[in-house]
């Protein structure tokens, strides 16, 4: 859920951020630290696109040596999960809902990267297309 950036310097001090498996991401600040401040708003700005658009999410690619990276919040990454297998089955979003047992406004809110969702829904919702959440720590 960590994915790898580009930095740019500005002659001016200013630094841009792009990613380079996200490529509608991008934004920058006047210093480095404030532009790694805007960086997870601005991809999780872009994977909503991904969402509105029904097209799969990018999985991160390895970084390389000395790569800066930004991670997801955990609640959006599972979301991303789940979107990407929605997207792979041909599950629409009513159709989830009809599977889970609600509304479609719900479903909608399930698949906001930005609003918060409990774990154990994203979970359900994962075990209405076939899979299941698996967690881990390192």
């Amino acid at each position: 859920m960590r994915y790898p950036i580009e930095l740019e310097h500005g002659k001016d001090g200013a630094v841009a951020i792009s990613f380079p498996d996200v490529p509608e991401a991008h934004t920058w600040g006047d210093t480095q630290e404030e532009a790694l401040e805007h960086a997870c708003d601005a991809l999780l700005s872009a994977i909503s696109i991904y969402f509105d658009h029904r097209k799969r999410v990018p999985y991160p690619s390895s970084p390389k040596r000395g790569q800066l990276t930004v991670e997801l919040p955990a609640s959006a990454w599972a979301k991303v999960l789940l979107h990407n297998e929605m997207v792979e089955a041909g599950v629409r979003p009513a159709e989830l809902a009809r599977r889970i047992g609600v509304k479609k406004a719900e479903v909608t809110r399930i698949l906001d990267p930005e609003h918060a969702t409990k774990i154990n829904t994203i979970d359900r919702a994962l075990r209405a297309v076939g899979k299941h959440l698996e967690l881990s720590v390192s």
